[in-house]
């Protein structure tokens, strides 16, 4: 019977220390979501500020087509910025590597398009040694 008391004294603290944890947690992550711990979007103008334009450029695609495109590269910071700007030579080979090994068909697409955004910012993010690159943007485009 004294077991059985002690047993269930036991239990009520242990479901007790468990309720009042589980309200401290919930109060502790909300708080932190309220008070914008999350990283946000940044503005427009934070955005401008870390871009580089790559002035348009008319190369060959693999076959007998041409393109004439320009890009704007957003990078994670001014400094970023500041080295692609030092290496846009490189940033320039590595544009027309990856053209010159597309078809026209390969960028007619979205898709396409899209894969060569990707390529290009992994492959100039690899260059980089202060900080990164966010996302390339293709400014324009025309394939004759």
């Amino acid at each position: 019977m004294k077991n059985n008391k002690l047993m269930i004294i036991m239990l009520g603290m242990v479901g007790s220390i468990l309720i009042v944890g589980t309200i401290f947690l919930v109060l502790i992550l909300n708080s932190q979501k309220a008070s914008g711990d999350e990283p946000k979007e940044p503005t427009i103008d934070e955005i401008l500020e870390a871009s580089v334009d790559v002035p348009e450029m008319t190369t060959n695609l693999q076959g007998n087509d041409f393109i004439r495109i320009a890009f704007k590269i957003q990078s994670d910071s001014k400094k970023a910025k500041e080295e692609l700007e030092k290496r846009s030579f490189q940033v320039q080979n590595i544009i027309i590597e990856e053209l010159s090994s597309k078809t026209a068909e390969d960028l007619s697409s979205a898709e396409g398009k899209q894969q060569l955004e990707d390529v290009i910012q992994t492959r100039t993010s690899e260059l980089m040694q202060e900080g990164s690159v966010v996302r390339v943007y293709i400014t324009s485009a025309v394939i004759q």
